[in-house]
This record gives C-alpha cells, sequence and structure tokens, in this order.
C-alpha cells in the first residue's frame, strides 16, 4: 500500500514537473524566439491594415514598437541583451498576433461591401427632359461622345434656364452605368468661380477631406486621387477659361481615363477656351414639349375649355424655357380658375420690380410671379435670404442667419429654428426655387433665380442688398440692410434708421 502511494506521488510529481517544465519552456521560449514572433506580429498586422483602417490597430503596433526598441537595449553596462525586455516584447506581439488572426478570420468573407462614393447628385429638376425628342437627341449624341476613345472634353451650350444643367445630370446619372467611368463628380463654377470652392466641391464627393492649406498642394491631392480610376468630371456653368491645373483635374496626358463635361452660356467658352472637341447645343423646347411639360407639373390636363384657353396663353409666355415652365406651372398648381387669369395678367404686364439686366423678360415674370405666390412673408424671407448667401449654400449657415435675425415666429430652440429652415427649403425646393446642391447639407440656386432674387431685396423695403444709396424717406423703413460693397464709392456720415436691426 505504501508502494502504491508512493509511486502514485512519483507520478503526480513526474507530471507537475512536466506541466512546470512546459510552462518554463514556453516562457523561454518568448525570450529565444523573440526575433521570429515579432516578424509573424508584423506580417499579421500588414494583412490587417490593408483590409480595415481602424486607428486601434496602430495604436497596438506602436505598443510592440515600444517594447522593440527597448529590447533592443543592453542590459550590464551594454555587455548582454535585455531578457526582461525580450520578453516582454515577444509575450506582447504573440498575444497581439493572436487578435489579429481572429480579426483576419472575422475578416474573410466572399464578398465584401465598403461604403461607395457617392456620385454627384442629380438635381431634383421636375421634369425629365431626355424624354422629349429635341433633349433626347442631344441626350445620345453626348452618351456616344462619351464612349469615343478620341474625344476627351464635351460642352453643351445655351441660353440660360433652357434646361443644360438638368441634360448633363441625366447624362452623369446613366454614364457610369452604361461606360467604363467608375467615378462621376460635379462642380458648380458660376460667373465668379473660386477654385478653393471647386476643389471643396469635387473632395467632398470622393469622401476627401483636405488637410492641405495652399491651392496648390490641394490640386496636387485631388489629382493624385482623381487617377486612381476611370472618372467623369462635371463642370456646369463656365463663363469663362477655367485652369484644370489649378484646380487639380488631371486631363490628357496626365490622366487618359478623365473625360470633362461642360456647360455654358457661351459656345466660344467651350471651344476657343476650353478647347473643347465636341459641342452640343441646347435650344428652347417645341410648343408641343413645352405644353406638355406645363401639364405635367401643372398636374392638369385642363379639361375645362376656359381654364385651358387661359393655361394655354400662360404656357406660351414661358417661351418655351424649361426655368420659366417650371417655375409658373408649380406656383399655379391647383390654383382657381381666377388666380390662372391674375397670373395671365402678371405675365403680359410684368412688374419693373422683377425685371434684372441680361435675363429674359419671360424668366423674369416668371420668377417674379412664383416668388408672388409663396404662401407666407416668413417663406418669401427665406427665400431672399437662401440668395443673398450664394448660389451653392449651407443649409447651417440660413439657420445662423435665421436664428441671428429672428426669421420665425414661435420657434424658441436651435433643434426648432433647423426643423423649420429644412420646412422652408423643402417648400421652396417644391415651388422650384431652389434646387439640390452636390450634398444633402447644401442647397443651391439657378443664377436666373438668384439675379432676380437679388434685385427683388435690393428694391424691396427689406433691403437684403443694396446697389444704390436709398433717400431718406426709404432708409427709415429699412429693417435689415446688407451692402454691396463694390457698388458704394463713398458711405454716407450717418444713418437714420429707426427700425433697422442688421447692418452689415
Amino acid at each position: 500500500m505504501e508502494a502504491i502511494a508512493t509511486r502514485a506521488a512519483a507520478n503526480v510529481a513526474s507530471e507537475t514537473a512536466k506541466g512546470v517544465f512546459r510552462k518554463v519552456k514556453l516562457h523561454v521560449r518568448y525570450a529565444i524566439n523573440y526575433k521570429k514572433i515579432v516578424e509573424q506580429f508584423d506580417e499579421k498586422m500588414k494583412s490587417l491594415i490593408a483590409k480595415r483602417d481602424v486607428d486601434k490597430i496602430n495604436e497596438e503596433a506602436n505598443k510592440v514598437k515600444d517594447l522593440e526598441d527597448k529590447a533592443k537595449a543592453k542590459c550590464f553596462l551594454g555587455l548582454c541583451p535585455s531578457i526582461k525586455s525580450r520578453y516582454q516584447l515577444s509575450r506582447k506581439a504573440e498575444d497581439d498576433g493572436t487578435t489579429v488572426d481572429k480579426l483576419l478570420e472575422a475578416g474573410r468573407f466572399e464578398k465584401v461591401a465598403v461604403p461607395g462614393i457617392p456620385d454627384a447628385p442629380i438635381s431634383a429638376a421636375p421634369e425629365n427632359l431626355e424624354a422629349f425628342d429635341s433633349r433626347k437627341e442631344v441626350f445620345n449624341e453626348i452618351m456616344v461622345a462619351l464612349k469615343d476613345p478620341t474625344v476627351r472634353m464635351i460642352g453643351v451650350y445655351g441660353p440660360g434656364g433652357v434646361g443644360k444643367t438638368t441634360l448633363v445630370d441625366e447624362v452623369a446619372g446613366q454614364a457610369k452605368e452604361v461606360t467604363s467611368f467608375g467615378l462621376v463628380v460635379k462642380a458648380i463654377v458660376t460667373l465668379t468661380p473660386k477654385i478653393e470652392e471647386i476643389q471643396r466641391q469635387i473632395a467632398e464627393l470622393l469622401g476627401l477631406k483636405f488637410e492641405e492649406k495652399s491651392i496648390k498642394a490641394r490640386a496636387c491631392r485631388l489629382s493624385e486621387r482623381l487617377k486612381k480610376e476611370n472618372i467623369l468630371v462635371v463642370l456646369d456653368d463656365l463663363w469663362a477659361r477655367l485652369s484644370l491645373d489649378e484646380v487639380g483635374i488631371p486631363f490628357g496626358d496626365q490622366h487618359k481615363g478623365c473625360k470633362i463635361l461642360l456647360t455654358s452660356r457661351d459656345k466660344n467658352v467651350l471651344t476657343n477656351a476650353m478647347d473643347a472637341e465636341r459641342t452640343f447645343e441646347l435650344g428652347v423646347l417645341k410648343d408641343v414639349e413645352a405644353w406638355e411639360l406645363f401639364k405635367k407639373i401643372a398636374g392638369n390636363n385642363f379639361e375645362d375649355l376656359e381654364l385651358r384657353s387661359v393655361a394655354t396663353e400662360v404656357a406660351k409666355r414661358c417661351e418655351g424655357l424649361p426655368l420659366a415652365i417650371a417655375t409658373v406651372a408649380r406656383a399655379l398648381r391647383n390654383k382657381a380658375l381666377h388666380e390662372w387669369k391674375d397670373a395671365s395678367r402678371q405675365l403680359q404686364k410684368p412688374s419693373p420690380r422683377y425685371f434684372t439686366a441680361g435675363i429674359p423678360a419671360a424668366v423674369c415674370s416668371a420668377i417674379g410671379l412664383s416668388y408672388s405666390h409663396l404662401e407666407s412673408e416668413e417663406l418669401k424671407q427665406t427665400f431672399l435670404l437662401s440668395c443673398l448667401l450664394g448660389r451653392n449654400a449651407h443649409i447651417e449657415d440660413l439657420l445662423r442667419w435665421a436664428m441671428g435675425l429672428h426669421l420665425f415666429d414661435g420657434v424658441n430652440t436651435i433643434e426648432e429654428t433647423r426643423n423649420r429652415v429644412l420646412t422652408m427649403v423643402s417648400n421652396l425646393k417644391a415651388s422650384c426655387l431652389l434646387i439640390d446642391s452636390y450634398d444633402n447639407e447644401h442647397f443651391s440656386v439657378h443664377d436666373f433665380i438668384y439675379d432676380v432674387a437679388l434685385a427683388i431685396a435690393s428694391r424691396g423695403e427689406h433691403a437684403f442688398l443694396l446697389k444704390d444709396w436709398p433717400d431718406e424717406e426709404r432708409m427709415e423703413m429699412f429693417k435689415i440692410i446688407i451692402l454691396s460693397l463694390t457698388s458704394f464709392k463713398q458711405l454716407p456720415h450717418e444713418l437714420d434708421c429707426p427700425q433697422l436691426s442688421l447692418f452689415c
């Protein structure tokens, strides 16, 4: 019995010794094989970083790097390696390596979905102009040119309000599906282009965040990103030559996978200033097309003969311009006969208040009619303020101005004001006075509507914008004055504006 107990105790001791030895061997190998373990960890980290962009990964890698630096140090006057540091490094690398293995295993999917880069958003146009024969022909010709490897730059020209932006938006929407473009981006240039703004529009669509401060450095960064794939760049509303190099758009031999689609009112800007190889003219709608578009937006087939007669006359006053048709038809949607008759009179004898140099009378009248039919004074003031903020304004900027000016009654908090602002912007888009911009945080406005809005504001009692200094009687009426500084050589010595709440 004693012998059995002795043997059992010996076996236990033996197994215990083996276990202890295994543990000792395990820990010793951390110090001996530290270099191999760290190299394996580095390879695993490279694989993981290639799949994930997570700050935590870099944090853990840096911890291992710090331990590696310590392990390279010597102990005891530099005569022998630091066993403790090597042990800590090897142990940390192997533990983290096991975690990396699990992450890599979890990341093995047959298909991987990643958030895509948003394409240039299509403007919320009230019509599909491609459905009309006059538009379908131009649309098809542009699509053919996009597929032609010898054509790098394409231009669309025509008068303002004719639908150039809507057409190229539709082209952009289909280009990615039927051509080799991996990416489509768009920027609005305007009469007074700002390179930083154009760069920002394109960068936001690419999901690119600029850390660089200078235009040149941003251009280099943007160019590097755009060179990574075949891309269609839409530049809307050109008035003069735009330097693609200055913006950072690689073109020609710099990037043969890049094509440019331009719009302008002036064909010479496209052919002479920008050297477009193919240009297409977009004219006004034919009479039949204009009437069909008018009925569609008005939401009425006009079966009532008297109403049909008035509506036909109103539609003719729009002169085939989609912008005029959209604003008038939307303003008169679901209106009574007497309102249609009044609108017809206004279009025949428009108020000079809405006339703006360089804009067709039909468009000025149409915009003025749409403005006058806005349902509330709050909505009218929001519209004028929105246009004051520029062609592509940020909703948060409109929010700040609205709060500062106490534009809305019955709202007290930032959230309430933001909800009111979003509602107002939505209503103005429904009225075709504002349109979508390149992302959901901005809104845009057609340049004709923009100019007419500024004309209304400068002549109105609120004086959102002044180009000429008014007389004393008018000054007493003003609550808000925002100056166009380029128009004034000298300011008056004093102001007598008892109702003034803002002057800038």
